[in-house]
């Protein structure tokens, strides 16, 4: 049987038809939003006096200001062991090791 699956961005500011998702970071934390080609002008020209004067970082990975682990190594809420717990409860198929799927990931996050 072929499954034919369609994914459609939903603007996450006005709730309308998003044409991309933007990525960026902020004191350490990266993330991601949906947006309309309108909103993403928006966001780009509000970041665009900050960008003009800031340096590229590099793109190693970083720690925390603190210097620990990333919580996801961490084995609290929102570690691999813990994603996979609450996956199998709710129907997901998950591998013993290795990297959780980004959608596991994702509805997980959406769940907490």
């Amino acid at each position: 049987m072929a499954q034919k699956i369609q994914v459609i961005l939903v603007d996450d500011i006005d709730g309308g038809e998003a044409e991309e998702t933007v990525s960026f970071a902020l004191d350490g934390v990266s993330y991601e939003i949906d947006l309309s080609a309108k909103n993403s002008k928006k966001m780009r020209d509000a970041f665009a006096p900050y960008i003009a004067e800031a340096r590229k970082a590099s793109s190693g990975r970083r720690r925390s200001a603190a210097g620990g682990s990333s919580r996801r190594r961490s084995g609290g809420a929102g570690s691999a062991s813990a994603v996979r717990a609450w996956a199998r409860e709710n129907g997901y198929e998950v591998s013993e090791r290795g990297r959780v799927s980004e959608e596991v990931r994702s509805a997980y996050e959406a769940a907490h």
